[in-house]
């Protein structure tokens, strides 16, 4: 039986690049969605056509086109982009058969990352026209709502080119151990009458122990320089690769990352917004993702995880004219929230009102809003106490001189872990040093270094006391000023000896304010329905269009990025709802 047989190659074929490209193809609805837009009025460069003696520049509509085209089909780098230019026949088609370079390519996108952005939005608005006059929905009808999360992206940074204070401090540390080992192999060749036996027996040469001190004090230098850039500019990491990066953890362990926050629509699963972040954690996130999708005069409604507890974000959202249903703590159907409280007169005559001026003058002056009648709750205002710091905290110990390394050493061998409010750390009793892991609630600070805790001899006896086993090392959490905090089980100092010094105690007074508290009560229903909208976009980004990683460096290049990354989501995700047909006439519309 003999084969299916092919055109010879040798044949010539009468053909047009048109006839080679699907009716259907997604490579005609981004040729129509781009040929609609005034690239001049969103800022493109080159959108001007000036007649000049040389070589033209390249059509920034093309080249845009071959951008939202490769983030749809998982060609992503300048150099895949221009061999595609050459091989793809709907990327000729798009480009009309022009193959620029890639340093074209690149340069492109380096000059206009910060305006695909606006593309991204425009885009976002044509569908949500076409879809609402379909459906006849509203974005901010009770029946539809927003999800909020974020997910952890790699950046161009391997972790070997990020540190911590606390990896710095172990490389220092082991640097010194380092250099000591071989100053003294050099005093024993010194002292050593038959050299050649000396080195024989596995001692390096004097010339090798002086180029690998040389190395060793030069890193040291450089290590140090790090250390005293992030103490100066008060950052407790840095990345050198991409300075904006930071070391966060995911499922798989730690990586150098950036945390993208997506508001997801609950109708159309589109991603309509997004916030660029290189926060480790979504604390205090919520606001600021959502408030440009708020229309004036209309509630949005939103829900988030656990990750997003913050009660002045959840304050912030309220006055804003945002219901933040994030999933509270098990056995709480609720949050107890507290924001200022400012006198209204008017207040029983505006709380009918929506719009963001007016809810947040009724909320303050303890008046719940129409709007979030069937959400907040106990509503009062109350007086509270606060500490009220007359001085800046010195370094200074019980007779007032500037305590040096050693003094803060001693008093942590005590029994103590002592605080350097200066230098932001804190000296355990075994002798090392705690550097700022996280912030917590009521600003609060914790410190750790898990990489000492694995070697130190006393992790039995100083864990052994610990309330919570969510950490395999040591995390100590200090108050706001807080100087020293005893590790019971130590020794047996008495506890009125545990106290603060009088020389370490910072001098304050008590003051009265008035405060609004309330119950927010977030809307089961919407809870429920989380995680239907929130964790499939990054699925199907990080998995179907190979977006888990980031090719730009800096937080400008990557929000850019980012942007070309969701609208190639949202195009797929716009052609299973409106159709081929339907999705042609919304994007030129």
């Amino acid at each position: 039986m003999g084969y299916v047989k092919g055109i010879n190659r040798n044949q010539m074929t009468f053909t047009s690049l048109d006839t080679m490209v699907a009716e259907d193809s997604m490579a005609r609805v981004i040729d129509a969605f781009v040929n609609s837009l005034d690239l001049a009025e969103y800022g493109f460069s080159k959108t001007r056509k000036v007649h000049y003696a040389g070589r033209p520049a390249y059509d920034p509509a093309s080249l845009l086109k071959l951008y939202i085209y490769g983030n749809c089909n998982n060609i992503r780098s300048s150099r895949k982009l221009a061999k595609t230019c050459q091989v793809n026949v709907e990327v000729m088609w798009l480009m009309n058969a022009v193959e620029p370079d890639f340093r074209t390519i690149s340069d492109f996108r380096k000059d206009n990352v910060d305006k695909f952005k606006r593309v991204f939005h425009e885009f976002n608005r044509r569908i949500l026209a076409s879809y609402d006059a379909k459906e006849r929905g509203d974005i901010d009808s009770p029946e539809r709502f927003l999800s909020v999360d974020g997910s952890k992206f790699f950046a161009s940074n391997s972790k070997d080119r990020n540190f911590t204070q606390a990896k710095l401090d172990d490389r220092l540390k082991y640097i010194d151990t380092q250099v000591s080992d071989y100053l003294k192999q050099m005093n024993s060749l010194d002292d050593s009458e038959d050299l050649d036996e000396a080195i024989s027996s596995g001692n390096f040469t004097k010339e090798q122990l002086e180029k690998k001190l040389k190395e060793l004090n030069e890193r040291k230098a450089r290590y140090e320089g790090y250390m005293q850039q992030m103490l100066d500019e008060g950052k407790s990491q840095m990345s050198l690769t991409d300075s904006d990066a930071k070391l966060m953890k995911n499922k798989n362990g730690y990586s150098v990352s950036y945390n993208p926050q997506t508001a997801v629509d609950s109708d159309t699963h589109m991603i309509l917004d997004y916030q660029m972040t290189n926060r480790a954690t979504d604390h205090g996130l919520l606001a600021s993702t959502v408030s440009g999708l708020r229309e004036d005069g209309k509630i949005l409604e939103v829900t988030a995880d656990k990750g997003y507890h913050s009660i002045s974000d959840m304050a912030e959202c309220l006055e804003n004219g945002i219901i933040p249903s994030v999933i509270p703590d098990a056995g709480s159907d609720g949050f107890v929230i507290e924001t200022e409280y400012e006198k209204c007169d008017d207040a029983e005559s505006i709380k009918d009102n929506t719009d963001a001026k007016s809810l947040k003058k009724c909320l303050r002056n303890g008046t719940v809003p129409e709007a979030y009648a069937g959400v907040i709750s106990d509503i009062s205002v109350d007086e509270v106490k606060y500490r009220v710091y007359e001085e800046d905290v010195e370094k200074t110990d019980d007779t007032g001189e500037e305590m040096t390394e050693e003094e803060y050493r001693v008093r942590a061998a005590e029994g103590f872990f002592v605080r350097d409010l200066l230098n932001n750390m804190v000296y355990c009793p075994g002798g090392e040093i705690l550097r700022q892991k996280s912030t917590a609630r009521g600003d609060r600070i914790r410190y750790a270094n898990k990489l000492a805790c694995k070697k130190c001899p006393y992790k039995d006896k100083c864990m052994k006391n610990r309330t919570s086993n969510k950490y395999p090392f040591k995390v100590v959490e200090m108050a706001d000023k807080q100087i020293e905090k005893p590790l019971k089980g130590w020794n047996d100092i008495e506890k009125t000896e545990a106290r603060r010094k009088v020389g370490l105690n910072p001098k304050y007074h008590m003051e009265t304010k008035k405060v609004v508290r309330f119950t927010f009560k977030p809307k089961q229903r919407i809870m429920e329905m989380r995680k239907c909208l929130s964790e499939h976009p990054f699925g199907t980004i990080k998995r179907s269009l190979d977006g888990a990683y980031f090719l730009l460096r800096g937080m400008s290049k990557v929000d850019g990025e980012f942007a070309l990354i969701t609208m190639s989501y949202n195009l797929k995700r716009a052609r299973g709802l409106l159709g081929y047909e339907e999705l042609i006439k919304a994007v030129t519309a």
